[in-house]
């Protein structure tokens, strides 16, 4: 008898399997005169069965409805508990004789042959709905933490670029893969032990390692050790979909991902998130196009990977939070909510000197950014007017990312110009810009308010500008500059023949406590952003043709990363020999009893010892340099005071006096 009513099960089962019908109604051949639970609990199976069918959301996920609904039938009502039994001591193989022995004798509760066919096709189409709700769940919480927007977007309605949910899990997963730098990095909590140590900045400069691509350099670092450098761009935890176009773009294998050793290495010390200094970038002014891209190219795919992967670690926090609203869980409500933001919104801040230079860095930017994050760049047009040199960018196109390794960036007409002067001046040399970046689902937006940007890109006076007007102006502020975790201050060696105090004051600006909320959720600020350690985690990067007292000073004082530095030291042969007619070279010693008066004491110096000299001589052609613009504005107004007869060559304006 309990055989059959297996058979008949299985039998049922099948069908519904392969017709997929829906459920019919419950079957009227119950047995009316026992109204007791097994009549409720079939009638429950049925309304549970139906209401899934017609609001699947409300299908339990957490705990299994078929399993429930099992125990209660096999508890009320000895047959059915009888048959399931014996069927699951046949998938264990037990033999038919050991089932007779332990075969339990059958109550008066027993159910008829269509209480066990309808009962068994319910499980059936139950556990079929839920096993097929639990994967459709799973994609629907992918699907949610791709799409849903980025926390403090002002905008609102922009979805913003798709996230990796869980990739660095999933990378981290193989053993052979490195712990992301990111996560460690950001999530590391300095001790006071440590606070009091960077305050004290009194790290030296340990270890030493070979330079590849650069002879008679080699790196330093505070650390006792190098990160360690390999090709694969997947050791790095760089996420998958810049390291898929990465390998598109410049057509690398997966062995190998750079370009070259030097690219590979300085990458390395990138992702080690420790500062750098760069003191011997081959400017591509200078005719090292090649160097100057790799490098390039290297620290905005840093830039890339960082924006992205701490977008991807709010959208998922957002949407495992708005998850949890949806379903009423107190319990997980009430804990601390995820600490993966900071003050405001832009993470990467990039300085260079002139808007030609800009241009080329947003353009290179853009090409590394998959296509798929870029179907369209909002302000296009408007950028290439305002940055490009009209004519010679009328062919520019910020959607053109057919790159070839070594591809020639400029080609200049024939000029007096050295070439050097053509490809550092003849584009748009006007040096005061500033503007945000923002990247959507499938959009690059150019010229985004500052608060909703991920990225600004600026000259130093630029944000000079706009800090002097917060000052006076009630309603301007900088606290975008709060929450800057990479500063990348490019061609650093240009900005020094402007006004080198600009970028010491905007570096000094980072990082600071801001003066306004802009909407942030303060509950899910880092701890070390709301203890002030912000420039402790920010990595710098400083990239110069050359090194200089000024950029050391710089990097010596406001690089303060708890993870490190690490620099560049070089050895130069010199041009001094390369003189065909022998030069005189005197130097003048003068004499200041404090750094603080070394301007004040150099300027007398001048007025008194040189020149008196050099104001009766009959020789022509004397060209004084002055590297400080205050020095410069206090010499011409002293040489006019003189009535000397001069040419004025400034940054700003170029004038004669008689």
């Amino acid at each position: 008898m309990n055989m059959g009513k297996l058979q008949k099960i299985e039998k049922h089962s099948k069908q519904v399997m392969e017709s997929k019908h829906k459920l019919k109604p419950r079957n009227n051949s119950f047995k009316q005169k026992q109204p007791d639970i097994r009549t409720s609990l079939v009638e429950t199976l049925g309304d549970v069965v139906e209401e899934s069918e017609s609001d699947p959301e409300k299908v339990q996920t957490d705990s299994s409805i078929y399993d429930t609904l099992l125990s209660s039938l096999k508890s009320s009502c000895g047959s059915f508990a009888h048959v399931y039994d014996k069927r699951q001591r046949e998938q264990q193989g037990v033999s038919s004789e050991e089932e007779e022995e332990s075969e339990p004798e059958v109550g008066s509760d027993d159910m008829s042959d269509a209480e066990v066919t309808d009962v068994g096709k319910r499980l059936l189409i139950l556990r079929e709905m839920e096993t097929k709700e639990a994967s459709e769940m799973e994609i629907a919480e992918a699907e949610e933490a791709e799409d849903v927007n980025y926390a403090n977007d002002e905008s609102g309605s922009d979805e913003e670029c798709d996230t990796e949910v869980d990739e660095e899990e999933k990378v981290n997963n193989d053993a052979s893969m490195n712990i992301s730098s990111f996560k460690s990095h950001m999530e590391y909590i300095l001790s006071e032990a440590d606070v009091q140590k960077l305050k004290e900045g009194k790290r030296k400069f340990k270890s030493e390692l070979t330079a590849y691509g650069m002879p008679m350099c080699k790196w330093k670092t505070t650390n006792d050790a190098f990160p360690k450098d390999d090709d694969k761009l997947a050791s790095y935890g760089v996420k998958m979909s810049l390291q898929s176009w990465w390998q598109t773009i410049f057509k690398r294998a997966e062995c190998c991902n750079f370009t070259s050793a030097m690219q590979s290495q300085f990458f390395s010390l990138c992702n080690s998130y420790q500062d750098i200094l760069h003191s011997n970038k081959n400017a591509f002014m200078a005719g090292g196009q090649d160097d100057d891209l790799s490098v390039t190219d290297a620290y905005l795919l840093h830039l890339l990977n960082h924006v992205y992967k701490t977008r991807d670690i709010v959208t998922k926090n957002n949407a495992r939070l708005s998850q949890q609203s949806n379903n009423g869980d107190k319990l997980i409500n009430a804990a601390e909510p995820p600490r993966d933001q900071g003050f405001t919104r832009p993470k990467v801040l990039i300085l260079v000197p002139l808007r030609s230079i800009a241009l080329r860095t947003v353009k290179r930017l853009i090409e590394l950014i998959p296509n798929s994050c870029k179907e369209s760049i909002e302000y296009k047009d408007r950028f290439i007017d305002e940055f490009g040199a009209g004519e010679d960018d009328e062919n520019g196109d910020l959607e053109d990312i057919a790159i070839s390794e070594g591809q020639k960036q400029g080609k200049y007409k024939a000029s007096s110009k050295p070439a050097d002067f053509q490809a550092l001046f003849g584009g748009n040399n006007d040096d005061h810009f500033r503007f945000g970046i923002k990247f959507t689902k499938k959009t690059v937006k150019l010229y985004s308010d500052f608060y909703s940007s991920d990225i600004i890109v600026a000259s130093p006076i630029g944000l000079i500008t706009r800090i002097g007007e917060a000052e006076t102006e009630k309603n301007k502020d900088v606290d975008f500059l709060s929450s800057i975790e990479i500063l990348v201050i490019d061609n650093a060696d240009v900005i020094l023949m402007q006004n080198w105090s600009h970028i010491v004051s905007v570096v000094d600006q980072l990082n600071q406590l801001p003066t306004k909320q802009h909407g942030t959720d303060f509950m899910r600020i880092r701890e070390w952003y709301l203890n002030g350690q912000a420039r402790y985690y920010r990595q710098t990067i400083i990239l110069s043709n050359f090194a200089n007292a000024d950029i050391n000073a710089l990097f010596n004082r406001f690089c303060v990363n708890y993870q490190g530095k690490v620099k560049l030291l070089s050895v130069y042969n010199g041009v001094l020999p390369k003189v065909l007619l022998q030069v005189r070279q005197v130097y003048e010693r003068f004499y200041s009893n404090s750094v603080l008066d070394v301007d004040d004491k150099r300027f007398e110096f001048f007025t008194k010892k040189i020149f008196p000299k050099i104001k009766d001589s009959l020789q022509g052609g004397i060209m004084l340099f002055i590297s400080s613009y205050f020095d410069f504005v206090r010499l011409r107004n002293f040489l006019k005071e003189q009535n000397a007869s001069f040419c004025l060559l400034g940054d700003h304006k170029e004038s004669v006096y008689q």
